[in-house]
């Protein structure tokens, strides 16, 4: 049973590979700070569930910081393939980082995948915004990757308790959230220049 999460694992790379892709040629331009948390948080969370005798079940979740991480690192090779960073996005980047310093104080698994969840969604909301305004900055399809990896987790849950179940069903819902978010608008953009 571990070949689904595993084949969910590449599937997220090579979305990911994707992504890289088009931030290198300048198609998308991630936000910084929301690829930089968005890679901490679910490592994070990887590191509290496998504390709780989670296994498999937390590649998913390793993946979705994994890429992210890639993201931010190799936005920073092509200085026109990145989003500008303003007040908003720098106290959303500073709560989230807050949140993770509470985790570490607490020291407490739940805490720290319940911290993990709050902070990553913070580092979301920059981007959710900007996808609404610009959604040309972004594609939204490429959360599809994410998407299916976070699914897999659920093939290999034994306990379904919130140390196995929280960040997966997180990622599934940030993931459709942003496809629709970002394609919907798209969408809704260009049927108005029709128009």
């Amino acid at each position: 049973m571990h070949l689904i999460v595993i084949l969910g694992a590449l599937i997220s790379i090579s979305f990911t590979t994707t992504y890289l892709i088009a931030s290198l040629r300048g198609r998308v331009k991630p936000n910084r700070i929301t690829w930089l948390i968005w890679g901490i948080a679910p490592l994070i969370s990887t590191a509290a569930s496998l504390s709780t005798g989670v296994s498999w079940a937390s590649l998913p979740v390793f993946m979705a910081g994994f890429g992210p991480i890639l993201v931010f690192i190799v936005s920073s090779f092509n200085k026109a393939a990145y989003w500008r960073i303003e007040r908003f996005d720098y106290i959303c980047g500073l709560v989230s980082i807050l949140a993770l310093v509470a985790w570490y104080l607490t020291k407490s698994p739940n805490v720290a995948i319940s911290l993990a969840i709050l902070s990553d969604a913070l580092a979301a909301l920059p981007t959710m915004l900007k996808g609404w305004k610009y959604p040309e900055t972004e594609n939204g399809f490429l959360f599809l990757g994410s998407l299916f990896s976070a699914s897999t987790s659920f093939t290999e849950i034994h306990h379904w308790n919130f140390a196995e179940v929280a960040f997966p069903i997180y990622l599934i819902l940030l993931s459709l959230t942003m496809l629709f978010l970002i394609e919907g608008r798209r969408k809704y953009l260009n049927y108005k220049k029709v128009l």
